[in-house]
């Protein structure tokens, strides 16, 4: 292929020669709320349309039928905005204005010949489109998060446990972290939040692992596959959960991993700063019972079976407590504590100091019992 002037031209030139006046996003004679809600996309030389959801279709269609090639479309935030674009600039000024003309087969004669038009951000005029509708797309994102934050009718039904939440998005996030260990990240990083938990009911319901996206034969085994595998969390790698986090709207033509990669390298470049100062605060392990730290857990045990009569050690040579019964042992002394709930009997108290201490052994004893 041979590629002749056109962006390379007009790139030289500078943004001053090429752009006289400020872009303006086109609007369709019913206005901004006419093009957001056009099911279709059109052509930018024939009266072709394709739907949204389809435009590999239309690109296609222009490159077969008109010989325009369009680069990197994946990083242009609104499609249709920036197609109905380039077609009202296309009737204004010849199309190698803005395109670098490729021609295929230089070799062969030249009835054997082909030009293609590659349009990219290589001119100005195209990368500047692109940033100001990668803006307005930022700015809706942010206007969208902001309202999900705010609103206090949201209701939906948690897809593990069928439990009804209401009033803000937090809770059934907080409820889904901390009862089932399945953390998607901080409520407010996410946007489109109905969106999001509908894409996530649907793999549940095709009996599909939110992590490995294997199918399976029925639900319990999905349940028990998520559960042992510690696969309650969604695939990092799989690109459609994107769109449901701010981060990827944040840089132009950016994702997460890009910005996150880009912080390493800076890490990377400071590997000679002096740390020398640096105290490392020792991690403390807190007692089940009171606010009670330790640096060591040999610290912390000793202190339980002092001040509550609490043996855990004892507890776990008695019954024979494997590591994964020590751990369950341990979070549910916590949320009943937390709960101020007395297992055995079911005794709620206003505080954790009244909880009587004859009744954290018996629950504790009731509960090894029943792991055994």
């Amino acid at each position: 292929m041979a590629a002749s002037s056109g962006v390379s031209a007009a790139a030289d030139r500078g943004d001053s020669e090429c752009i006289l006046e400020p872009l303006s996003l086109p609007e369709s004679p019913g206005g901004v709320a006419a093009v957001e809600e056009s099911p279709s996309v059109p052509c930018i030389f024939c009266e072709e349309c394709s739907p949204r959801a389809e435009q590999d279709q239309l690109l296609k269609h222009m490159i077969i039928e008109h010989k325009l090639v369009i680069a990197d479309v994946k990083l242009v935030a609104d499609f249709r905005r920036y197609i109905l674009y380039w077609k009202k600039r296309f009737t204004e000024q010849p199309i190698t204005d803005f395109c670098s003309v490729i021609r295929t087969n230089s070799e062969a004669p030249i009835e054997e010949q082909d030009n293609y038009f590659l349009l990219c951000d290589v001119l100005p005029e195209d990368r500047l489109l692109r940033e100001q509708l990668q803006q307005k797309r930022l700015r809706e994102i942010l206007e969208q998060q902001q309202r999900e934050r705010n609103d206090t009718s949201f209701h939906s039904i948690c897809m593990f446990c069928d439990k009804e939440f209401t009033g803000n998005r937090s809770v059934l996030f907080n409820h889904m972290a901390r009862d089932h260990a399945f953390n998607v990240g901080l409520p407010d990083n996410i946007v489109n939040c109905n969106e999001f938990l509908a894409a996530l009911q649907k793999k549940l319901d095709n009996l599909q692992c939110l992590y490995c996206e294997r199918t399976f034969r029925d639900k319990n085994t999905l349940k028990d596959h998520m559960r042992k595998k510690q696969h309650r969390r969604i695939n990092a790698k799989n690109t459609e959960y994107d769109r449901f986090y701010i981060i990827n709207y944040l840089e132009f033509g950016k994702s997460w991993e890009e910005v996150q990669s880009e912080d390493d390298r800076e890490l990377l470049d400071n590997v000679e700063e002096d740390w020398s100062d640096w105290e490392e605060h020792p991690v403390c392990a807190v007692c089940l019972f009171c606010e009670k730290q330790a640096d060591t857990t040999e610290k912390l045990c000793l202190h339980m079976k002092e001040a509550h009569g609490f043996d855990l050690l004892k507890i776990k040579t008695e019954h024979g407590l494997k590591f994964y019964q020590q751990v369950k042992l341990v979070n549910f002394i916590r949320r009943e504590i937390h709960q101020c709930r007395c297992y055995n009997c079911k005794e709620m108290f206003q505080c954790i100091i009244f909880l009587p201490m004859k009744m954290i052994h018996s629950y504790v004893h009731c509960q090894t019992v029943k792991m055994n």
